[in-house]
């Protein structure tokens, strides 16, 4: 797909990408990548939640996008995927200070996040755990701040109302309650595996 090419990966996304693989962890797609950076570069977002850190694929596109003064904080339950995120970061040059890498599972740790603090909250994993996360996540946003939830038509099952398995019923959910939710503004980009998007009024 043209989108997904637009904005060719170099050669430290592709090797975080193969390590993802390896691990069997999923990762952003390229043009879901650069419409992060694209996003946290026009907020100048310098307070970033990632729920799912996987090898570090979405991480490396939104510290690409953040100001050199911003922290992102990465939650996933996986040392070994962390570890192969760390990896990334290093190949990249990311100064460690920027990175607060946080093993756990994410409805234990989001809890602890300082509330209205951060300025973007991406959501990309356990999507069965989707509705907890987001819920969170909507607490930790300050007034203006994005939430973005990775695989939100979830291989275009999403938007055909005759699939009806748990996942997909569980994502179609979430988006319907962020449409109706008067705390936000949605939107859904048809980026990757789809972009849900809301800024916290």
């Amino acid at each position: 797909m043209y989108s997904e090419s637009f904005v060719p990966e170099d050669d430290v996304l592709l090797r975080a990408r193969e390590r993802a693989a390896d691990l069997g962890c999923p990762s952003v797609l390229p043009g879901t990548g650069a419409l992060l950076r694209v996003l946290a570069a026009s907020m100048r977002a310098r307070a970033v939640v990632e729920v799912g850190t996987g090898a570090g694929v979405a991480a490396l596109w939104l510290l690409r996008g953040m100001p050199a003064d911003g922290q992102l904080t990465t939650i996933d339950r996986e040392v070994e995927h962390q570890r192969a995120a760390r990896e990334s970061f290093a190949e990249e040059g990311v100064d460690p200070r920027r990175t607060r890498i946080i093993p756990g599972r994410a409805d234990e740790v989001l809890p602890r996040l300082t509330d209205g603090h951060y300025d973007l909250v991406l959501v990309g994993a356990e999507p069965y755990a989707y509705p907890e996360y987001v819920e969170q996540a909507l607490r930790l946003l300050r007034p203006g701040g994005l939430l973005a939830v990775d695989d939100a038509l979830h291989r275009d099952r999403v938007a055909d109302p005759t699939r009806r398995d748990e996942i997909t019923t569980i994502v179609r959910e979430v988006g319907r309650a962020l449409r109706n939710d008067e705390r936000v503004m949605p939107a859904m980009v048809p980026s990757g595996d789809g972009l849900l998007l809301a800024v916290r009024r």
